[in-house]
């Protein structure tokens, strides 16, 4: 896996009282972790650095999406569960702006 893969994994809720199986998205590996966001498909939860996808056929997102900067988390490799797609360049370079916006780097 690498950076903008969209792979399927155990993602955990904030509170820590469960979690689901969800896309998301890598933003970088280690041989024991990925550090991930999350996709959701509720579109209503947009916030500013937020990065909206529209499915295509490299993505293979069914539905249109937003990709969560502000959900990340570091979680074993073995929580994934397998590559669903990948971000198309333009869309790894919004998300890398978001990103950069959110955490405040310039």
């Amino acid at each position: 896996m690498a950076k903008g893969d969209i792979v399927l994994i155990t993602f955990p809720f904030t509170d820590l009282s469960g979690h689901k199986l969800r896309p998301s998205v890598v933003l970088a590996e280690t041989s024991l972790d990925l550090t991930v966001c999350f996709i959701t498909t509720q579109l209503s939860w947009q916030e500013p650095t937020d990065v909206a996808l529209t499915p295509n056929s490299t993505n293979r997102l069914r539905r249109p999406s937003l990709t969560r900067t502000s959900k990340l988390a570091t979680l074993d490799r073995s929580l994934a569960k397998g590559r669903l797609g990948r971000l198309t360049p333009a869309e790894l370079s919004a998300l890398d702006t978001q990103l950069k916006t959110l955490l405040q780097l310039d």
